[in-house]
This record gives structure tokens, C-alpha cells and sequence, in this order.
């Protein structure tokens, strides 16, 4: 982890080293799920667009962000894809009081390249370990990322994860367990239903139904070492109503 911030913090050695002027014109440092790549991306152009610095976007699971934060990143906002998360870093007394806020919510799906033919029915012992036969399950680490939790968590629920548990293909996070799937080298996998909208390499097999799992919920909140002047700003705009629908153009928020 001292490594991965490290890298961090020289990627961001020409933002953050600047002089006082350059440092209020950047965009505020936003560390957030890998789940939301292409609704973020969107929302940083808008921003933008309204004369604003862009915000430097910073994506990886969740688990690796808040280690970053308390490892001393320099960033502004942290957007997770689940509370525990979250929790941990207001645990740690670094999040600004008074700025956590439920940003959007998601689905859990199974997937399979799009030129499968597997079909099944997600309910109760489901055979889940028959389609897979030889092949594995990807999905994102369940031990640490939010989307292999919810994962596990549905599976156990469904009374499956046994059956499975020897066959899973663990990801550092939920856009790497979806490149498994599109790639063929895993013929089943179990990401967010906004990770299965944004490729085309793949397909939804099932939606899992919403009482298998916690509900998938996203906090976002100011870190409380944040200095720039935009951070706040972009964070009240992504809990408008403007940055919500550009959130919900991308599947996200319904369960």
C-alpha cells in the first residue's frame, strides 16, 4: 500500500507541488470505485463545462482507496461502493464533518461473454456450479472489495457459495472480474449492473434478487485534509439533481 501511494503521490507531483495560484486552478483529486469510470467521467466534463477546473480522477476497488486515504493520499473526495468502507474512513477521523452523503445506489447480475448460451435462473440453489463445469466465477476479491462482498453475500444467501467457493477467480475489483468475462477466461462472472451496461463484450444472465444481498449503496464525502477551493463544489454537485440523472443515464440508483 506504501507503494501504491507513493505512485499516487508522484503521479500528482505536477498538480499538488504547483504555486498557490496553479494549486487553486486544478480540479479537485477524486478517489472513487472502479464501478463508476464512465457516470464520473461524464460528471468531471460537465463540471468543466460550467468554467470549473476538471477533477483528476483517481478509480480502483474501493478497499485500496480508503487504505490509500489513511496512508495520507492527497486527495479530496472519496467515493465508495459500499459504507463499510466509508466507515472505516470516518472511523479514522478523516472525513469532513457534515459532508458524507448516499450518492447512488446498484444491482448485482451475473454475466457471461455475450456469445454464451448458459441461461439460468437466479433463485434458491440454483446450479450455478454446473454451468461453470471446469471454468471459474469471476468476481471482485470477496475478502476486501465491495463487489465480491455482495457477491458472496447473495451466494450464501442462495445457499450456492459452497458449491462455488473452489472455483472463484478473485479480482482486485470489479472492472478487472468483468475483463475476465470478456476476455473468455472466465465463462460466468458477477459485477454491478452498470459494469454489464457499459461492454458490450458481455451480457446479463440474471439479476440477483435484492433481499440475497445488502443494499448496493454508494456514499460520497470531503476528506478532511482537502484544500481545494473546487472539492466541495463538486461534491454538492454531484448530489444535485443534475449529477444524479447523469448517474442514472448510466443505470445507476434503482434497485
Amino acid at each position: 500500500m506504501k507503494a501504491a501511494v507513493r505512485a499516487l503521490l508522484l503521479a500528482l507531483l505536477a498538480l499538488v507541488g504547483a504555486s498557490p495560484l496553479a494549486a487553486q486552478e486544478r480540479g479537485p483529486l477524486v478517489l472513487a470505485a472502479s464501478s463508476l469510470q464512465e457516470a464520473l467521467n461524464e460528471a468531471a466534463d460537465r463540471w468543466a463545462s460550467l468554467r470549473h477546473p476538471r477533477p483528476v480522477l483517481s478509480f480502483a476497488a474501493s478497499s485500496a482507496l480508503a487504505r490509500q486515504v489513511e496512508a495520507g493520499a492527497p486527495a479530496d473526495l472519496f467515493l465508495s461502493a459500499d459504507e463499510e468502507w466509508m466507515d472505516h474512513v470516518q472511523g479514522k477521523g478523516l472525513l469532513r464533518p457534515g459532508t458524507r452523503a448516499r450518492l447512488t445506489e446498484n444491482r448485482l447480475v451475473l454475466v457471461a461473454p455475450v456469445a454464451s448460451r448458459v441461461s439460468l435462473r437466479i433463485a434458491r440453489s440454483f446450479p450455478l456450479a454446473k454451468a461453470l463445469g471446469g471454468g471459474r466465477l469471476a468476481l471482485a476479491d470477496p475478502a476486501a472489495v465491495p463487489a465480491g462482498r455482495y457477491a458472496r453475500e447473495a451466494l450464501v444467501s442462495l445457499g450456492v457459495w459452497t458449491g462455488v467457493a473452489g472455483q472463484i477467480a478473485a479480482a482486485e475489483n470489479v472492472r478487472a472480474a468483468l475483463a475476465l468475462v470478456e476476455r473468455g477466461a472466465a465463462p460466468l462472472g458477477i459485477v454491478y449492473a452498470t459494469d454489464a451496461r457499459a461492454s458490450k463484450a458481455v451480457r446479463v444472465v440474471g439479476v440477483f434478487p435484492p433481499a440475497s444481498h445488502r443494499p448496493i449503496t454508494y456514499p460520497v464525502a470531503l476528506l478532511k485534509t482537502s484544500r481545494n477551493p473546487q472539492a466541495e463544489g463538486f461534491r454538492r454537485f454531484l448530489i444535485s439533481r443534475e449529477g444524479r440523472a447523469i448517474l442514472a443515464r448510466h443505470g445507476f440508483g434503482a434497485r
